[in-house]
C-alpha cells in the first residue's frame, strides 16, 4: 500500500430531526450566508420555508441564488462570488444534488482568491488557498459531495467540464435527512444511484492498481448494498430505511476513505462525456457507457475475466461455473438488464434522439486533449474511446 494521508473533517448531522442544529454551523462562520439550491423542488416540498425560518429567527442574514444548474455553469459561479463579495459573506449553504454543492464549493473558493472568475483557478491563472466555509444539505443520494474536497463545473462557452481540488471546500457540516430526498423523482433516483455505482467503480472496483483488501471490500460490498437497496427506492420513494442507506452509500463513496492508498485514471468519468457535451443527466450517460465499456474491454483483453466474472458473482448475483469468460459475459448482461428493467433508464443514445454528432470531439476529450488515457483501468486510445461511444448509440 503507498502512502498516504487521510482527513475527513466534515461533521455529519443524519436523520429527521436535524435540522435544528443548522443555524449553530452556520453562526461558527458567521451571521450571513449564500443560500444556492436548484429547481423549485425545496419550495415545492416546504424544505425551504423550514430552512429559512431555522436561520432567519437565529439572527442569520440570508442571500440566495436559485436556479443553479444540473451541470453547475461557471457563470452561475461567478454570480454567487460577486453576491459573497459585495456583502462580505460568511459561509455558503447548497440545498440540492451534487451541482448545487459543487457550486457552492467553486463559489467559496473564488470568493477569497483574487479574481472573480472561477475558471481562473480551473485554468491554474490564480493560485487558491483558502474557501468560505460550506454547508451541504444533499436532498438527493448522488454524487458524495457532500463529505468530498473536489467540484466539477462547466463552461459552456467552451464546452468542457473541469474542476478545482483541496481540503478548504470540503463542506464543515453536511445534513442527510433521508425524507429530502423523498420526492426526488423516479428517473432522478435511478440516475443518482448509478452515479454512486460509477464512483465505486472508478475509484477502487475497476482501477489499474493493486486492490488492497480492506477498501476494496468496502467498495465491493456498497456496490452490492446500492444494486439491492436502490430498486426499493424506485418502487417506495418513501422507504426510509432504502432512501437512508442510499444517502450514507453515496457519501461513502467518494469521502477519501475507499480510495486511500493509491492513485488511479478514472476511466468511466473520463469517457462520460455526454453531459458536458450532450447535456445530459451525468448518472444517465454513465449507465448508457457502462455495460458497452465493459464488452469492449471483454472482447479485446482477456485480462479482465477475472474481475468482472467477479463482478457478476459478488454484486450482480450471476452463477459461478468454470467458463470465467461466459460469466463475465453475464455479469454485463445482468448490468444491462439491472439499468433497463430494474432502473427504468434508457440503455442506448437513440432512445434518447441523439447522435454521433459529437463523438469525434469527445473523444478528444475523454482523454484530456491527449493521445490515450495511459492509467485508466486498461489504457484506451482516442480511437477506443470512440468505438465504445459507437457502441451507445
Amino acid at each position: 500500500m503507498n502512502d498516504f494521508q487521510f482527513q475527513n473533517t466534515t461533521k455529519v448531522y443524519f436523520g429527521k430531526n436535524q435540522l435544528q442544529h443548522l443555524h449553530e454551523e452556520i453562526l461558527k462562520y458567521g451571521d450571513k450566508v449564500l443560500l444556492a439550491y436548484g429547481g423549485g423542488s425545496i419550495k415545492r416540498s416546504g424544505l425551504y420555508d423550514r430552512v429559512m425560518n431555522e436561520l432567519q429567527s437565529n439572527g442569520i442574514t440570508v442571500y440566495e441564488l436559485g436556479s443553479v444548474e444540473p451541470n453547475p455553469r461557471h457563470t452561475t459561479v461567478n454570480k454567487g462570488v460577486a453576491i459573497c463579495k459585495e456583502y462580505d459573506i460568511c459561509s455558503t449553504l447548497a440545498i440540492g444534488g451534487g451541482s448545487t454543492i459543487d457550486c457552492c464549493k467553486a463559489i467559496a473558493a473564488t470568493t477569497l482568491s483574487e479574481t472573480d472568475n472561477i475558471w481562473d483557478l480551473v485554468e491554474g491563472k490564480v493560485s487558491w488557498k483558502d474557501a468560505l466555509a460550506v454547508i451541504a444539505m444533499p436532498t438527493i443520494a448522488s454524487t458524495g459531495s457532500e463529505m468530498d474536497k473536489s467540484c466539477v463545473i462547466a463552461n459552456v462557452e467552451l464546452g468542457v467540464k473541469s474542476g478545482i481540488n483541496g481540503e478548504p471546500i470540503r463542506p464543515k457540516a453536511a445534513f442527510l435527512d433521508p425524507t429530502n430526498t423523498f420526492t426526488v423523482s423516479t428517473k432522478q433516483t435511478a440516475c443518482g444511484g448509478f452515479d454512486i455505482m460509477a464512483h465505486l467503480f472508478d475509484m477502487n472496483y475497476f482501477v489499474n492498481a493493486k486492490k488492497y483488501p480492506l477498501q476494496f471490500n468496502v467498495v465491493e460490498t456498497l456496490l452490492k448494498t446500492v444494486r439491492t437497496q436502490l430498486p426499493i427506492a424506485i418502487k417506495e420513494p418513501e422507504n426510509y430505511e432504502a432512501r437512508a442507506t442510499m444517502l450514507w452509500a453515496a457519501s461513502w463513496a467518494l469521502n477519501s476513505f475507499c480510495t486511500s492508498g493509491f492513485k488511479t485514471q478514472a476511466s468511466l468519468h473520463a469517457l462520460e462525456q455526454f453531459s458536458s457535451t450532450m447535456d445530459l443527466t451525468h448518472g444517465l450517460g454513465l449507465a448508457i457507457i457502462m455495460p458497452k465499456w465493459m464488452k469492449y474491454l471483454l472482447d479485446r483483453d482477456d485480462s479482465v475475466i477475472d474481475d468482472f466474472a467477479r463482478f457478476g458473482i459478488n454484486v450482480m448475483g450471476v452463477k459461478d461455473s468454470e467458463d470465467k469468460k461466459a460469466v463475465a459475459n453475464q455479469a454485463i448482461e445482468a448490468l444491462q438488464a439491472f439499468i433497463k428493467d430494474e432502473l427504468g433508464l434508457p440503455v442506448h443514445l437513440s432512445e434518447l434522439g441523439l447522435d454521433d454528432t459529437h463523438f469525434e470531439e469527445m473523444k478528444v476529450k475523454a482523454c484530456y486533449g491527449q493521445d490515450s488515457l495511459p492509467r485508466a483501468y486498461r489504457p484506451l486510445t482516442q480511437e477506443d474511446c470512440l468505438n465504445i461511444y459507437q457502441m451507445c448509440l
